[in-house]
């Protein structure tokens, strides 16, 4: 896999999933009753978060005023424009750029639908992903990973000049975070999806990143030292959802 070559840019990139959202609360809702509509009426780019969500993005917050070592304290924090990602920054007391390459991936017509649903209502597009592999896979007028992939190296292109030596914390989505270790590592679509069926990434948890050579490490992945610290509530989603959303 092709990955830049790091002369100069930033000493770590920290990437933080946004905390729990009502679209999480939804979405566990709708899989309990086998339901093939999630029971959520705002577009997603406006999904808040929970209450759970606001007290692990206050957790973090505080986990870097009061406990954070001075290496890990960002300089500089970008954010998806997405509310639950925005919202999460801002609760844990960060200024956030926007950036709209660290959006969730779009699911185009699947919005909104379960794993059941899609089945029920579009069974050849199904059956479409099942050849394709959910890597490649492009829902219709959505998006498949290797289109985040594209994002990201955009992205990752943008930061490797101007930003020496700076901590950069992005707060992002599953999928994002998950296209950032398939380029910063040179992963293959096999490796990337077997770290994806085993591992969860929590809410609030941080993948980081540090500079090594002219690359990145990965120092800790899907960490909630923040939120374990200070007695906010652990949460993810289950495995193999079949939608592979991240509200």
């Amino acid at each position: 896999m092709v990955a830049p070559r790091w002369t100069d840019g930033p000493a770590s990139l920290t990437l933080v999933r946004h905390g729990e959202s009502v679209g999480n609360l939804a979405d566990d809702r709708a899989r309990e009753a086998k339901a093939e509509v999630l029971d959520l009426e705002v577009r997603d780019a406006d999904v808040e978060l929970s209450p759970a969500g606001r007290d692990q993005a206050g957790a973090l917050g505080r986990w870097l005023d009061e406990k954070a070592p001075d290496d890990w304290r960002p300089t500089v924090v970008l954010s998806s424009p997405y509310r639950r990602a925005a919202e999460t920054a801002e609760r844990a007391g960060l200024d956030a750029v926007l950036d709209e390459r660290l959006r969730e991936r779009d699911l185009g017509i699947f919005d909104g639908l379960t794993g059941a649903g899609i089945r029920a209502r579009y069974p050849d597009e199904a059956t479409r992903r099942q050849k394709l592999g959910k890597f490649y896979y492009q829902p219709p007028s959505g998006e498949s990973w290797a289109d985040v992939v594209l994002r990201v190296r955009s992205l990752l292109t943008d930061l490797r000049h101007g930003y020496d030596g700076e901590r950069i914390w992005l707060f992002t989505h599953q999928a994002v975070i998950m296209s950032f270790r398939y380029v910063l590592e040179r992963l293959d679509e096999e490796t990337l999806l077997d770290i994806d069926r085993r591992h969860r990434i929590p809410n609030a948890s941080f993948t980081r990143f540090c500079r090594a050579g002219d690359g990145f490490e990965l120092d800790v992945f899907a960490d909630t030292r923040a939120i374990d610290d200070l007695d906010a509530p652990v949460t993810h989603e289950e495995p193999h959802r079949g939608r592979g959303h991240d509200r």
